[in-house]
């Protein structure tokens, strides 16, 4: 697929037009008159200069210097990886075709680099929801294969999952944002310890190893999400006892 990622090294002159960097491209190929994506910002790709002399395109592997239009450039900091979009800032029919040929988690875009993208579009509101929804569910494949590229715990993964899906869930409601019940069902059985046994250790959680303070804290961030699905759960529901049961705890994990 045709993304490019270029790593700034370093912002050598900038202003509120732009700015000249110098950059290694990671992957595909770096040309004139692609456009950028750094976080919700664009930048342009105006201008390349290998060795002292202008060149149409770079691969990767190779670094050069660049003109960039736009103010962002000044903000740039080193190892920032910026990603190829299209003009028009969308690749959502591309990565969806992308994603669907199951390709090796090493070529591009990067697993993290999906995600970006995914959830930087499911959280644009100039887009039509319609739009915003295909992102998230972009998001979540991106959640699965950020967990396996990099190692990540299980419940690492459930943060990553839940966040989107409690996004979606408050952004667009049940049904077409999710099923509030699967997301609440499934983070709470990652969680191994009971909201007592966790309300005890969080009574002095500062003499606890850190690995423990570490765990109590990924459980606080899992549950921020449950409480984006817990208005939409049946009154009377088991699951919502222990969603609630939960909550009371969350707010004094560390």
């Amino acid at each position: 697929m045709p993304i490019t990622e270029l790593q700034v090294y370093r912002v050598e002159d900038a202003d509120v037009t732009g700015g000249v960097c110098l950059v290694r491209c990671l992957g595909g190929v770096a040309r004139s008159g692609q456009v950028y994506a750094a976080g919700p910002s664009r930048l342009g790709l105006r201008r390349i200069e290998r060795h002292g002399r202008p060149a149409d395109s770079f691969g990767a592997g190779h670094t050069a210097r660049v003109r960039l239009t736009g103010a962002v450039v000044a903000l740039l900091s080193r190892g920032q990886v910026l990603t190829s979009v299209p003009p028009d800032g969308h690749a959502l029919a591309e990565l969806e075709a992308w994603l669907a040929t199951g390709p090796p988690l090493g070529d591009e875009p990067l697993p993290r680099t999906l995600r970006g993208l995914a959830v930087g579009g499911m959280r644009d509101d100039t887009l039509p929801d319609a739009v915003r929804l295909r992102w998230g569910r972009l998001a979540v494949a991106a959640a699965y294969r950020c967990a396996r590229a990099e190692g990540a715990s299980d419940l690492v993964r459930g943060i990553d999952l839940a966040f989107v899906r409690g996004y979606l869930i408050r952004e667009f409601g049940p049904g077409p944002g999710g099923d509030p019940a699967a997301l609440c069902r499934e983070a709470l059985a990652l969680i191994d310890l009971t909201p007592a046994e966790a309300a005890a250790r969080a009574r002095d959680w500062r003499a606890l190893p850190r690995e423990r303070i570490v765990h109590l804290r990924l459980i606080r961030n899992l549950l921020r999400w449950t409480g984006a699905a817990r208005p939409y759960l049946a009154p009377g529901d088991p699951l919502a006892a222990s969603v609630d049961a939960w909550s009371q705890v969350a707010g004094r994990l560390p």
